[in-house]
């Protein structure tokens, strides 16, 4: 699904984050990126996604067997590449359901269909949000405008869960969650979990992984991916840091 063959990237006329990664995510399978600040996780789910502030310099990216390195962030969302946001912007004045009914009728449009029928809409958002403790009134709200940091983490979960993408890309999604909001987002993943989607989370604590098992977990420093295991390395990460990688 995605491969990613020696990528270099940089801040536009600025340093090179990232030095050289490798990744192969398959369909079906959940991928954790885990690493010390400033090593580049963010970056390369920005840069997988497609903002516009880096700029590539070595290296592809293949997704479905094509390259999108050219493609518009709305070009690869389109294709089924969803990213949620470590620190989603608010737009006052469009409601949570408006957002999610454009976003989802923007990408049938573009796959050539029509817009989804409000009645099969409206049941969709009532079965998703139902599944994250979502009430009534949070759907009329306007998108991240006042919300706490779990409200906005649960609200791109939701998305996610409404756009069905083919690979999620969850950026520290557990960052500023309780115990109660981190399980409720966990669910959510596993629901949307699949044979045919694929999951990469970047997380900087091992708490996620006691909810969401993943099938691989990479160790990012420096810009590159410096070890790769299963679950058991997240733990022994918790448990010694980073330190012994490091050095």
């Amino acid at each position: 699904m995605l491969n990613i063959q020696n990528l270099h990237a940089s801040i536009e006329e600025g340093a090179e984050i990232l030095k050289g990664i490798n990744l192969q995510i398959n369909p079906g399978e959940v991928h954790a990126i885990m690493g010390p600040n400033g090593a580049g996780k963010s970056t390369l789910s920005s840069v997988i996604a497609g903002r516009e502030d880096y700029e590539i310099t070595d290296g592809e990216i293949l997704f479905d067997g094509e390259s999108i390195l050219e493609d518009a962030p709305e070009e690869r969302a389109h294709k089924g590449i969803f990213m949620s946001f470590q620190y989603p912007v608010e737009i006052p004045g469009v409601t949570v359901t408006n957002f999610i009914k454009a976003a989802m009728n923007e990408t049938r449009k573009a796959k050539g269909l029509e817009d989804m029928p409000a009645k099969e809409m409206l049941g969709l958002i009532r079965e998703n949000s139902e599944k994250l403790g979502i009430k009534k009134d949070f759907l009329s709200r306007s998108l991240n405008e006042g919300f706490s940091g779990g409200e906005k983490k649960r609200n791109e979960i939701f998305q996610m869960m409404m756009l069905n993408p083919k690979l999620a890309i969850l950026d520290e999604t557990d960052s500023g969650l309780d115990i109660d909001a981190l399980r409720i987002v966990a669910d959510g993943v596993n629901s949307f979990r699949n044979e045919g989607n694929a999951v990469l989370l970047i997380t900087h604590y091992q708490r996620l992984l006691d909810y969401i098992q993943p099938d691989f977990v990479h160790v990012l420093a420096d810009g590159k991916i410096i070890k790769t295991g299963d679950k058991s390395l997240a733990l022994e990460l918790e448990e010694r840091g980073y330190d012994w990688l490091l050095n």
